[in-house]
């Protein structure tokens, strides 16, 4: 019964559904994606209740906050128990913002854009990015 109040950090992320796979779950360890005060932590690190883990995956970052052990991956409704989600406003709504980005589409049969509307393409992404904050020093 000792064996089963441990739970390893990739195994927990995986049950809250915070990764697709275990696996994933345990490559972003080993990438230094997922730290405990500011220290990457290794997927085999014993999950602790009350301890903030921040979690990046993609472009998406995140701070959870453990509440509870789950030892098997359920239903995402169960899932959301078993810890708090802490990330600062500021931070989740810029997340949701670069998903409003303008999207630029051609119409069909126009062909390649020229030189002239390829520096225009250009310049918008480029300010877009600046817009994002894609130009900042990032953490990883």
């Amino acid at each position: 019964m000792a064996d089963k109040e441990k739970l390893r950090i990739d195994k927990y992320l995986w049950a809250i559904r915070v990764f697709k796979t275990r696996t994933l779950a345990t490559e972003a360890c080993k990438a230094g994606r997922v730290k405990l005060n500011g220290q990457n932590i290794k997927p085999s690190y014993e999950v602790k209740i009350g301890e903030v883990y921040h979690v990046s995956k993609g472009i998406e970052r995140k701070q959870i906050r453990v509440t509870g052990l789950s030892f098997n991956r359920t239903d995402a409704k169960t899932a959301v128990t078993f810890y708090e989600d802490i990330t600062p406003e500021e931070d989740t709504f810029k997340f949701k913002s670069s998903f409003h980005a303008p999207a630029l589409s051609r119409d069909r049969g126009t062909g390649r854009p020229t030189k002239k509307d390829r520096r225009e393409i250009d310049d918008l992404l480029d300010n877009e990015q600046e817009k994002r904050g894609f130009w900042e020093n990032e953490e990883d």
